[in-house]
């Protein structure tokens, strides 16, 4: 059973991934922006996609995919304002989806931890 709430990033979404965007802001902002669409898109989006089909499958979190999952939360937790601050839709919609990502990941992986 898929998650509800997930869907594949749309062309859009991997173009800023790519290739950065426009964005008000300090040059270090720009550069910060920057730097996490190219971990999100190379690291972490394809590994939280591989932790939920795992999940799909009934499969439960391995202590590696706990802790990577706790430095994505932290590093979105200390990075979100960038997103919200850079006026930029498409980026803020990216968060927003990769948010709503790990909150499907941590529901699913309650339920496998449940079933005995």
């Amino acid at each position: 059973m898929p998650l509800r709430h997930w869907q594949e990033p749309r062309q859009a979404d991997i173009n800023l991934i790519k290739k950065g965007s426009n964005m008000n802001g300090s040059d270090k902002d720009k550069g910060m922006i920057e730097v996490i669409l190219e971990r999100m898109g190379k690291q972490r989006l394809p590994r939280l996609i591989k932790i939920r089909d795992n999940l799909n499958n009934n499969q439960k979190l391995t202590d590696y995919d706990i802790e990577f999952l706790e430095e994505v939360f932290c590093d979105t937790q200390d990075n979100h304002h960038l997103a919200k601050d850079s006026g930029d839709e498409d980026l803020q919609i990216m968060f927003v989806k990769v948010v709503d990502l790990y909150k499907d990941i941590i529901d699913r992986a309650a339920k496998n931890e449940a079933i005995k």
